[in-house]
Formats: C-alpha cells, sequence, structure tokens
C-alpha cells in the first residue's frame, strides 16, 4: 500500500484512529490547518473511507479551494481501492456489526465488520426500507453486538501458500503440453497453399517481409521473461505472483487451444513452406507434443508449426509478462515500465514483419491477454466477488480457489530470496526477531 504511514501498512483503513488519520494526511503534504479541521470534527479511519466530494464542499467542512478539494477526494478514493473485504462504503453512517467465523452475530473480535441489511446480506441493498430496518435494528440490539469497528484491527496476512502455487504451476503445465498436443492436430490439417492462398491482410500487404524479424520478437520475449523471474526472486510475495502467472497463462492457453480447433486459418505466407503433416498415432502426437512444449514453441529452440494462427502465442507471452512487470514493480521504476512496453509492442511488429501471423492474430492475442489480466486482478483488488460467493465459485472457480486467502491489495515489498521461511526449514535468528517485533507493533 503506498502513500500509507509504515506502522499503519497492516492496518484495516476503517479501524485507523483520529491520530492516525492526521498522520496520513500529513503523509499527503495537506496543510496543518486541514489536518486540524478534520481532527476536530473526528474523523476516524471508518469516517474518512465514507467522505466524498459533496461532504468536502459543503458544512460542516466547507473546503473553499478547488485543488484542496479534489486532492482530498482522491486520495480519499487511492485509500479505498486498497481497502477491500473489510467495510461497505455504500451506508455511510451505519451502524456495523462484528461476526465470527461462524456467521452470527456474537463479538468475537475478529473485527470483520458488514453493514446490516434486510435482506441478511452483507449490504448490497440500499433502499430507505433497509435503512429504516438498520436504525430500528440499532435501536433495539444492544451495545454489545451494534458497534463502530474496533481500533487497530490488523488485515490477515498474505500467506505464500507454496501448495497453491504448485497446484498452479500443475494446472500450467497440463494446459502447455494440451496446447501443444492441438498444434500438432492443426499442422495435421493445415490448408493446401495451392487452394487456399494467403488471406488479405492491411499489415503483411504494406510492411515488407523480414526474415530475421521474427528471432527478434523471442529474444524480446526472453528479455521479459528474465526481467520476470528477477522480480519473482525478490518480491516477497513471489508464491502469490507464481500463482497468479500460472492461473493466467495456463487459461489463456486453454482458450487459444480452443481457438485453433474451430477454425484452420490459411498460412499468412508462401515463405512459410507450411503443408499438413500426418505424425500418425496419437503416441507419436503426444511425442510431437512433448518436443514442442519443451521447446516453449519458439523457433531459435527449433520448433517450427503450421496451422496456430488463431491466436499467436507469442504476442500472449510477451503481453502477459508485460503487465505483469509493470504490475509489481513500483511506479518510480518509470524506466523499467517504459522498457517493458517498448519491448511488448516491438515485439508485436516484429511477428508482423515476419509474417508469422495475421494481423488479427496479433491484436486478438494482446487483447485476450491484457483484458483478463486486468479483470483477473480487478476481481483481487477488490470486494466485488467477495459478497457474493457463490456467483463467484460458479463463474469464477479457478480465481475462488486460488485467491480464497487474499483479502487486499498485493503490496509491492521486496526481499532477499534466502530471507523467505520456507517449509521444514529453521528461521534464522534475524527473522525470528522480526517475528518478534511483529507480534508487538
Amino acid at each position: 500500500m503506498e502513500q500509507v504511514p509504515v506502522a499503519l501498512i497492516d492496518i484495516a483503513v476503517d479501524s485507523w484512529t483520529i491520530h492516525d488519520v492526521e498522520k496520513w494526511l500529513a503523509l499527503q503534504n495537506f496543510s496543518p490547518d486541514l489536518r486540524e479541521l478534520l481532527k476536530s470534527h473526528e474523523i476516524d479511519g471508518y469516517s474518512l473511507l465514507r467522505i466524498t466530494e459533496h461532504d468536502l464542499r459543503t458544512a460542516p467542512l466547507s473546503l473553499t479551494k478547488l485543488g484542496v478539494i479534489k486532492r482530498l477526494a482522491g486520495a480519499i478514493a487511492a485509500l479505498k481501492s486498497t481497502t477491500i473485504a473489510k467495510v461497505d462504503i455504500t451506508k455511510p453512517g451505519l451502524p456495523v456489526k462484528e461476526e465470527n467465523s461462524n456467521g452470527n452475530g456474537n463479538q468475537t473480535g475478529s473485527g470483520v465488520c458488514h453493514v446490516f441489511s434486510s435482506d441478511g446480506g452483507d449490504g448490497a441493498s440500499s433502499s430507505s426500507s433497509d435503512t429504516e430496518e438498520v436504525e430500528q435494528k440499532s435501536v433495539d440490539s444492544p451495545p454489545s453486538v451494534l458497534k463502530y469497528p474496533p481500533q487497530h484491527r490488523r488485515l490477515p496476512p498474505l500467506k505464500p501458500e507454496i501448495g497453491r502455487a504448485v497446484i498452479a504451476l500443475g494446472y500450467f503445465l497440463v494446459a502447455t503440453v494440451w496446447t501443444a498436443f492441438v498444434m500438432v492436430i492443426v499442422h495435421d490439417r493445415v490448408p493446401d497453399m495451392e487452394k487456399y492462398p494467403p488471406l488479405p491482410d492491411f499489415v503483411l500487404d504494406n510492411v515488407p517481409l523480414i526474415p530475421w524479424a521474427f528471432d527478434l520478437c523471442e529474444v524480446a520475449g526472453f528479455i521479459l521473461a528474465l526481467t520476470w523471474v528477477t522480480v519473482l526472486l525478490f518480491h516477497k510475495y513471489r508464491f502469490i505472483l507464481i500463482r497468479r502467472y500460472f492461473v493466467l497463462m495456463g487459461s489463456i492457453f486453454i482458450l487459444r487451444s480452443i481457438c485453433m480447433l474451430i477454425t484452420s486459418m490459411s498460412v499468412p505466407g508462401r515463405h512459410l513452406k507450411c503443408a499438413g503433416k500426418n505424425f500418425g498415432d496419437s503416441g507419436l502426437r503426444l511425442k510431437q507434443a512433448l518436443v514442442i512444449a519443451r521447446g516453449f514453441g519458439m523457433s531459435i529452440q527449433g520448433v517450427r508449426t503450421c496451422g496456430d494462427y488463431m491466436f499467436s502465442g507469442h504476442t500472449v507471452v510477451i503481453t502477459v509478462l508485460n503487465h505483469f512487470i509493470t504490475e509489481y514493480t513500483p511506479k518510480r521504476y518509470r524506466m523499467v515500465h517504459i522498457a517493458s512496453w517498448v519491448l511488448n509492442l516491438f515485439g508485436m511488429f516484429f511477428i508482423l514483419a515476419a509474417h508469422e501471423h495475421y494481423s488479427i492474430d496479433v491484436f486478438i492475442a494482446f487483447y485476450i491477454s491484457s483484458r483478463l489480466f486486468l479483470y483477473y486482478h480487478t476481481l483481487a483488488n477488490t470486494d466485488i466477488l467477495r459478497r457474493f460467493p457463490r456467483r463467484a465459485n460458479l463463474y469464477f472457480p479457478l480465481y475462488s480457489f486460488f485467491e480464497a486467502d487474499v483479502y487486499r491489495v498485493v503490496p509491492n515489498e521486496y526481499q532477499s530470496f534466502f530471507s523467505t521461511k520456507w517449509p521444514f526449514v529453521r528461521l534464522s535468528h534475524s527473522d525470528s526477531i522480526q517475528d518478534d517485533l511483529g507480534k508487538h507493533r
């Protein structure tokens, strides 16, 4: 979580004290007068998350400087985006209750806060009748049940969950072998170039063939992969990143294999010398599929395939790598982000310059890869699906399984690879000291 006092990084925002809010405002470089104004109105974390721009403009705050209003509203909005699965910010001012793990209304100190609603849910409805019922409950219920959040409720720790990372790796390997097997099948039935010549393509028809361009695309992919491995080696939450990467790549590969099976497109250029090739029985096909998977489908590894045009696997790999690198490195690493995007875009251009894919193959591959990355991380960084677990399990089973215990945005924190607390490995003296300090924070 960026722009949050170090002492409050692991504290749920809605449980900040008035003093904590004052420290946060100071870190955002707001004036002492503004900090004193919010302090005089007893704005704590719970209240801060519910302040709107309208509240800032009108009494009792009545801020008059537009720049201050916009900056404070933007800072609060950014703070809300890091606060997931903790509070319902759609019903400001309503009382909340604490629930234990069994979902009853007894106070257990778990600190999970929910807003009352008439249907017993998590506050998804916002009708006036719900508000009236909440107010009635706040009068009839004992104070021990209805209360505002306890102060300094710590966020659940982000666990490495190495087992789930291994499962994600297995899912990725299965998807990779399956996709390679489908590539062998589509090679069997690649259309005859004499009967089905290359399709008209705006880019391919206007960009001259550069035979060595495809190798440059793979070099760009290798640089991105090396950068991503470096990020994983030093990222504190590397196992969360690993399983997200493998889940997304495996899912995109499966989608790609379906597209390849549905439609066989003609070869995009006569220079490719592609023709249908019968690999024989299923055993020989599987053997060839393992050869493709072992070489990562790269031409510089001696792998040549035909017919796997919809959509571009090379574009998928460099696009996903680019998005993961830019997402899980600090914003101040602008040169790294720019270099990553340059490699991504130039890699796509090199694919087209080599006439290895149609333009539509590259465009669709980029769109699907980037959208799935953004959709997955939007779900992971918000509270949308956690309010409707049944829908999440039905429509997003992989997400529900792999992100079940991730209750907040994964911060970009770094540490040495060897400082990770591996299973069955005795903690070093420094790790033990850090644990002791963490317990007394």
